[in-house]
């Protein structure tokens, strides 16, 4: 089943965490320092990083005790943990790299952001409520806060639009950001002033008769892009025989050439878009653009 997008807040509240981001980056001296100085950023937030990899069931189950009704627990495994009255973060190591470097900005800001420090003495945090889909405003501004200071504000789609728009730029441009591929073209798309999106599945997997079925996981647009065709209606899943289920690179391959489709927008006229896919052992990502928004010369095969 498609997930809602619950991740965005209103524009005050946006307005607010920027702010706060920008403070962060200014105190801890981040600004156009890549990839961003997460334990410079944590310093400046006064707490400490536990470098070993002590989250096992005890040592949690201890903390919750001490905290008693000042917890705010998590709602699977826990993955990072925040010890407010120790200024301590505790991670889990064995998630990869740049989950790793989410984690810890987001526990930065519950140290960091005025209004959350000192809500709770122990907050734990996990694959839920890391997930854009947390309906919970605590960790929305959390995960919010984390994306601002890891993208910098701006800086990232700043530098993205002196390169062609193409999946091979967010791609390009994570591993200079240290961001997870997944955040990075989320971001690309949702700053950009094109009229773009991208759509999210799941691995494929192999149905007899339908070859592979690959579930939708989340759809994410540019302003643009909704203003001009709304709220399209995908399917909750795609297989070899529909448009973009046809594009999803198979036999070892990560990535699709582009290829032309056609949507049609609020009015009913066709846009001719561009759409092209890579996929990772986590996620395949179908972008797609409309040509109309763009001043360069597509080759389609």
């Amino acid at each position: 089943m498609r997930k809602p997008d619950d991740s965005t807040l209103s524009p005050g509240e946006n307005a607010r965490i920027r702010q706060e981001a920008k403070r962060m980056l200014e105190q801890s001296d981040a600004l156009g320092r890549f990839p961003t100085p997460v334990s410079d950023i944590m310093a400046t937030a006064k707490i400490t990083l536990v470098p070993e990899d002590v989250l096992n069931v005890g040592f949690i189950e201890s903390l919750r005790i001490k905290a008693g009704t000042a917890l705010k627990s998590a709602l699977s495994k826990v993955l990072g943990l925040f010890d407010a009255r120790e200024g301590l973060v505790f991670i889990d190591k064995s998630v990869n790299e740049a989950k790793q470097t989410f984690l810890k900005l987001h526990e930065t800001a519950h140290a960091f952001l005025p209004w959350q420090r000192g809500m709770y003495a122990v907050v734990e945090d996990c694959e839920k409520t890391l997930d854009p889909d947390i309906a919970d405003l605590f960790d929305r501004e959390a995960n919010v806060f984390a994306t601002e200071v890891l993208f910098q504000l701006d800086s990232f789609i700043t530098e993205a639009e002196k390169y062609e728009f193409e999946i091979k730029t967010p791609l390009n441009l994570s591993r200079k950001y240290g961001a997870s591929i997944y955040s990075t073209i989320r971001q690309y798309v949702a700053k950009n002033h094109r009229a773009c999106a991208v759509i999210v599945l799941n691995p494929p997997e192999l149905i007899e008769g339908d070859g592979f079925r690959a579930t939708l996981r989340r759809f994410v647009a540019s302003l643009l892009f909704t203003e001009t065709f709304g709220n399209i209606n995908w399917p909750d899943y795609f297989t070899p025989d529909h448009e973009i289920g046809a594009m999803i690179p198979l036999d070892g391959k990560k990535m699709s050439w582009p290829r032309e489709i056609e949507l049609v927008d609020r009015n009913g006229t066709r846009h001719e878009c561009i759409a092209e896919a890579f996929k990772n052992k986590y996620n395949v990502f179908i972008l797609i653009h409309d040509v109309r928004t763009l001043n360069r010369t597509i080759f389609i095969i």
